[in-house]
């Protein structure tokens, strides 16, 4: 296990970054076709392909999730993906058609202080072909792909991963890009409101404060700047219907590690996917619990994506946990 949402069987994740522009886009490639469903919970939501992960709907499975910055530009990502995969022969067969389906949301990232003046068209489908070519195990966290351009309210965002095994063997790994319109820490040292769920120091081990901390309101000053955007993925076997109430349990992970979330124009988003390599022995329990993993993991998520961010190379650029707090 390495603390990756690939330590979950058959997945794997790549980034490609813009640094001129300051932002970027992350690819998650299912080795086999995933089950997925996902639950929006913000209120501006950039999506991708989402009505086919209705329980309802005809399609049962996908085969990749992109996650972008670059607002509603950023929904080019998909395509890049899919291309890449229609090149692997991949896809939904339709007769002798081959057809890649690529749900993907995105992020608010367009003041990150690059130059979003990219001519006619946004770099965004090459750089969602070029995440899916990198496509690997391991993989970097922070300011890297769907997280290089994100922020919160008074810290640089990123990209950050968590996994975990529960009591029935199964996998759980969540991969999120912190871009909130709050903020991830509480009181003046760097503590992080995911600090209950922390496993090995994984975002510095500061705990809780000493004292009892007042939690402040803080909003950026834009809501429209923003949104985090996230998978949980399990190996277990699990039917659409199943996967989407995983993916509602899941979305508690965002309300732990942030504050506020949720917010009318956030576009919080998380996806799931099922690999499908281990059956339930008790499909209710078994999910109950896997649920709740999976909000632990995504808080994790969320508190090592700002954790393990760097600061931007731009005047006024937001300072990183670690400029401010040290190591």
């Amino acid at each position: 296990m390495k603390n990756l949402v690939t330590d979950v069987p058959g997945i794997l994740v790549g980034h490609a970054d813009d640094a001129k522009a300051a932002t970027g886009t992350t690819a998650i490639i299912f080795e086999e076709p995933a089950v997925a469903s996902a639950d929006i919970r913000g209120g501006g939501p950039g999506t991708r392909e989402l009505d086919l992960l209705d329980p309802v709907a005809t399609v049962e499975r996908i085969d990749a999730i992109a996650l972008s910055g670059g607002s509603a530009f950023g929904l080019d990502a998909g395509a890049g993906v899919q291309a890449w995969l229609a090149g692997q022969g991949r896809g939904f067969a339709v007769g002798p058609a081959r057809i890649p389906i690529v749900p993907g949301a995105i992020l608010f990232d367009m003041f990150s202080g690059g130059d979003k003046n990219w001519g006619r068209f946004p770099p965004y489908r090459e750089l969602g072909y070029a995440a899916a070519q990198n496509a690997a195990k391991n993989f970097a966290l922070g300011s890297v792909g769907a997280g290089y351009g994100a922020s919160t309210q008074n810290l640089k965002g990123g990209i950050g991963s968590a996994s975990a095994r529960s009591e029935s063997g199964h996998v759980v790994g969540a991969i999120a890009a912190a871009n909130a319109a709050g903020r991830v820490t509480l009181g003046g040292d760097g503590h992080f409101f995911a600090a209950a769920f922390e496993q090995d120091n994984e975002f510095g081990g500061r705990g809780f404060p000493k004292a009892q901390a007042k939690v402040e309101l803080a909003l950026k000053g834009d809501l429209r700047q923003n949104t985090t955007i996230a998978l949980v993925a399990t190996d277990a076997v699990l039917t659409k219907a199943q996967a989407k109430r995983l993916a509602v349990m899941a979305g508690a992970g965002l309300a732990i590690a942030i504050h506020p979330v949720y917010t009318p124009l956030d576009g919080d988003a998380v996806f799931t996917a099922a690999t499908g390599k281990k059956k339930l022995d008790d499909p209710v329990r078994d999910l109950a619990r896997l649920g709740a993993l999976a909000a632990q993991c995504l808080a994790r998520a969320v508190a090592r994506g700002v954790y393990e961010a760097a600061s931007l190379p731009f005047p006024g650029a937001q300072p990183s946990w670690k400029d401010k707090y040290g190591r």
